[in-house]
């Protein structure tokens, strides 16, 4: 089974410019990504897509592997598809697409999403962690509801369930963006039109459900840490050499 983790890294950033590049820990942040990406035992190639030269350079200073990239992709997605043709990857090669700015990111929660979608029937695989009722209604943490068969049902910045009768706590799960495909899919879906619904959620995973294709979604006690502000980053700092 072949599958390579790409990672989409991007200079520009409205609320936090040159992210990957960020230092205080003595590794830029890329740096702390990859590293991390590196303890799935699943994946057997670890690689940076970026279309910034300072990006690469860090790359490179740090012995990673990256490939260049165009600068006029809308998403990371259309970034990895890119990525994965100049790397030339078979069509049956599972590729995994890990956010550039989530370091905390458990190699293990990889290695699950390769078995997902190794072991099933969905062209999609994607992974999401228990959510209290009180952050449910958080619009900046997507959730997700399964089918019986772990298989998404939508994905929503709402409430999903909603608690129509407010009847004591209601499960959410938050959806970590984090996902696999194969090659194959990976270019179809990047080449299918946005939809109603990814375009009013803001959600791309929900154009794969709108234009019928399953997801199928893993449970992980992982929470995500994603980097998006000054604040996060400073808090990531602070885990790291021992603080809170």
């Amino acid at each position: 089974m072949d599958a390579v983790a790409i990672i989409p890294a991007r200079y520009a950033s409205t609320r936090l410019p040159g992210k990957p590049l960020l230092n205080r820990t003595g590794k830029c942040l890329v740096q702390h990504v990859v590293e991390a990406t590196e303890t799935a035992t699943k994946v057997g190639r670890v690689v940076v897509a970026t279309d910034d030269e300072r990006i690469a350079g860090a790359v490179e200073a740090f012995g990673g592997e990256f490939v260049m990239t165009r600068a006029d992709h809308q998403s990371g997605t259309d970034r990895l598809a890119e990525a994965a043709e100049i790397l030339r990857l078979a069509a049956d090669c599972i590729v995994v697409n890990v956010q550039g700015d989530e370091p905390d990111m458990p190699g293990g929660c990889i290695d699950q999403l390769v078995n997902l979608l190794a072991g099933g029937q969905c062209p999609m695989a994607t992974l999401a962690t228990p959510l209290s009722s009180a952050e449910a209604g958080d619009p900046n943490k997507a959730k997700v509801v399964r089918r019986q068969d772990g298989r998404a049902m939508y994905f929503s910045r709402s409430a999903i369930p909603f608690n129509r009768d407010n009847a004591g706590d209601v499960a959410s799960l938050l959806h970590l963006g984090i996902y696999a495909y194969r090659v194959a899919f990976l270019k179809q879906f990047t080449s299918l039109p946005p939809t109603p619904g990814e375009q009013a959620e803001k959600l791309e995973q929900l154009r794969a459900l709108e234009s019928g294709f399953d997801i199928i979604v893993g449970i992980t006690d992982y929470c995500a840490r994603g980097i998006d502000t000054p604040e996060d980053y400073a808090a990531f700092v602070r885990r790291l050499k021992g603080g809170r």
